[in-house]
C-alpha cells in the first residue's frame, strides 16, 4: 500500500507487470549489463480514484538528451497536431499578441504551426535531442521541466499564457502538484489548460495493458481528473474523445467558476459509472484479462516457432517493452523488431534484447508473421505494408485479444 500522489489517500494495487526496463532505453549490445530495472505495478486510489504506478522512475532516467521518440514520425499524428494548433488559434488565441505554451513539445510537431502563424509561443522540452529538432523547425523551446519554479520564471519574463497545452505528457509527471501550481502561476485569469493522454476507460475496455509503462505514471479518467482539478482550484469544463494512441481524452481545465462545463463532462462521467471504472472488481477483472492475453500470445508464438515459421516485430514502441518483458518474449520467439527511428536501429529492445532493425530489413525479406507492437497505428502501417500481406504474410495483434489477421 502507498499514498496517492494527488490526494494522499490509500492506493490499492491491482496489477503487477513484473520487473521491467526503461521503456525507451534501447541499449547497444555492449551496454546491456548497465540496464536499469524497476517493478511495474499499478494501483488505484480509494479516495480520488486516480490510477497510478506504485513505483516512480526518476525523470532524468527517462527524459534526456538521447530520448528517441519523435512525434512527427506518424502522418496521423502530424495531421492531429496541425488541426489542434489551428483550433487553438481560432478559439483561444484571438486576443492581441496571445501567448501559447506547450508542456512536452517534443520535436515541435504542434508548435511549428504556431510559429508559421506568427503566434507567440514557448515549448517546454527537457529532452535536449528532440528539443534541438524543434528549434531547427523555427520553434521556441526551453530545455527544462515544467514545474512551479520554471513556470513562474516564464511568467515574469514573458507575461501570462492564454492557453497551456500538453499531449501525452501530463500522465508522465508524478509531481502534478507542482505542475498545477505552475499552470496557476502562468495562466491568464480566463485562460485554459488543455491536455490529452491515454484514457483509462479505453485501456480497460480494450485490455491494452501495454499502455502501462514507466513514462505513464497516471492513467486518467474523467472522474479522477475532475477531483484533481478541484483540489488545485481548477474546474474540468470540457472533455473530448480522440482515437489517437489507442484512445485518448482531451481534458480542458479552467479556473473554478470561469467557464460553464459542457454537457460532455456529465455524459462521460455517466459512461464511466456504467462501466464501473472506479470499482475494484472491474480493475481486478482487467488484470485477469491481461494474464489471459499473455498466455494466449506466448502459446501462439511457441506454436509458430515449433512449426518453423518466422516472426518479426513491427514497431519498437515504448509499449512493446511492457509486452515483451511481461510475457517473456525474446529473440527465440521474435527474431527482430523493425522500426523507422534511426536512434533505435542496430540496438536491442529493452530488457529482452531483441535486435532492432530498419523497416528496410522487413521489406527485404518478409517474415511469415509480424507481431504488431504499434497496434495503435495499425491502419496506417497495414496500408503502408500492403506488399507484406500480398506476399502471404500475416499480422499478429493482441489488443483487445490475441488474433491473426
Amino acid at each position: 500500500m502507498t499514498e496517492c500522489r494527488i490526494c494522499g489517500g490509500a492506493v490499492e494495487e491491482f496489477l503487477d507487470l513484473g520487473r521491467q526496463p526503461l521503456s525507451d532505453a534501447f541499449p547497444r549490445p555492449a551496454d546491456v549489463d548497465a540496464e536499469f530495472f524497476y517493478r511495474l505495478a499499478v494501483g488505484h486510489c480509494v479516495e480520488c480514484t486516480m490510477v497510478q504506478l506504485m513505483e516512480e522512475v526518476p525523470r532524468e532516467r527517462m527524459f534526456h538528451e538521447d530520448y528517441p521518440y519523435h512525434s512527427s514520425g506518424s502522418s496521423v499524428m502530424r495531421e492531429h497536431f496541425t488541426r489542434t494548433a489551428l483550433n487553438f488559434i481560432e478559439t483561444e488565441l484571438t486576443t492581441t499578441d496571445p501567448f501559447f505554451v506547450e508542456i512536452g513539445c517534443n520535436d515541435g510537431v504542434l508548435l511549428r504551426t504556431m510559429a508559421e502563424s506568427g503566434i507567440r509561443h514557448l515549448g517546454f522540452e527537457p529532452s535536449a535531442g528532440v528539443a534541438n529538432v524543434a528549434r531547427e523547425r523555427g520553434v521556441r523551446v526551453r530545455t527544462d521541466f515544467f514545474e512551479e519554479s520554471t513556470a513562474a520564471a516564464v511568467r515574469e519574463a514573458e507575461g501570462p499564457a492564454n492557453a497551456i497545452f500538453s499531449a501525452n505528457t501530463i500522465c508522465h509527471i508524478p509531481y502534478l502538484d507542482s505542475l498545477l501550481r505552475g499552470v496557476d502561476a502562468l495562466l491568464t485569469p480566463d485562460g485554459v489548460f488543455v491536455f490529452e493522454d491515454p484514457y483509462l476507460g479505453d485501456i480497460v475496455k480494450k485490455t491494452s495493458f501495454d499502455q502501462i509503462y514507466d513514462e505513464h505514471f497516471y492513467l486518467f479518467s474523467v472522474r479522477s481528473v475532475q477531483a484533481m482539478a478541484e483540489r488545485f482550484g481548477f474546474e474540468l469544463v470540457d472533455v473530448e474523445r480522440h482515437p489517437v494512441h489507442g484512445g485518448e481524452v482531451r481534458y480542458t481545465l479552467a479556473r473554478a467558476g470561469a467557464r460553464q462545463p459542457t454537457p460532455a463532462v456529465a455524459r462521460l462521467l455517466a459512461e464511466e459509472e456504467a462501466q464501473g471504472l472506479a470499482r475494484p472488481e472491474v480493475l481486478q477483472g482487467f488484470a485477469s484479462s491481461v494474464t489471459r492475453i499473455r498466455e494466449d500470445l506466448v502459446a501462439l508464438l511457441r506454436s509458430l516457432r515449433a512449426d518453423g515459421k518466422t516472426v518479426a516485430g513491427y514497431g519498437a514502441t515504448a509499449k512493446s517493452a511492457t509486452v515483451t518483458n511481461f510475457c517473456g518474449i525474446g529473440p527465440d520467439l521474435v527474431s527482430y523488431v523493425c522500426d523507422t527511428t534511426p536512434a533505435k536501429q542496430d540496438r536491442l529492445s529493452p530488457g529482452v534484447h531483441i535486435p532492432v532493425k530498419s523497416t528496410e530489413a522487413f521489406t527485404a525479406s518478409y517474415p511469415d508473421y509480424a507481431l504488431l507492437f504499434a497496434w495503435n497505428h495499425a491502419e496506417e502501417i497495414m496500408a503502408k505494408e500492403e506488399r507484406f500481406r500480398e506476399s502471404g504474410g500475416q499480422w499478429i495483434l493482441y489488443v483487445p485479444e490475441v488474433r491473426v489477421v
